[in-house]
């Protein structure tokens, strides 16, 4: 890497390196069909880890008439619980933010699953968070 290619903050408007995922709802594995149900949002600058969740259950049972829509919700608020730390998020409460973006983000072969990692740049993550679930989930 040259000197051309590094940005520094004053060149970045202050904006620091975010990191973020969709989380994605398959809800038949086997068939590999998926809704974007949120997005996970990691800003190691910050310190910030956080999801945003919207599952839309017509779209979900159109993939599956069958499908455990009270089990996602679960899985869902489950993620959004490891993002905000805490006594809710169990044994991950212990970790620094970026490891808990690190398990999260671990490939599965479950019903909620993540997406590729993506990055940008922000100067508040958690408004990212919103904006990006806007963008690609709603």
């Amino acid at each position: 890497m040259n000197e051309r290619h590094i940005i520094r903050p004053s060149e970045a408007n202050e904006r620091d390196v975010y990191e973020y995922a969709l989380l994605r709802i398959v809800p038949r594995v086997e068939r590999g069909e998926c809704i974007n149900a949120g997005v996970l949002v990691y800003c190691r600058a910050q310190g910030y880890v956080g999801a945003r969740t919207h599952l839309d259950e017509a779209r979900l049972l159109a993939l599956d008439p069958a499908a455990d829509v009270a089990g996602v919700r679960a899985a869902l608020r489950a993620v959004e619980d490891v993002c905000g730390g805490g006594e809710r998020a169990g044994q991950a409460a212990q970790d620094d933010a970026g490891r808990r973006f690190r398990w999260l983000i671990a490939p599965r072969s479950t019903v909620v699953q993540p997406g590729p990692v993506h990055t940008g740049l922000t100067t508040d993550p958690a408004a990212e968070a919103g904006r990006l679930l806007d963008l690609l989930v709603r």
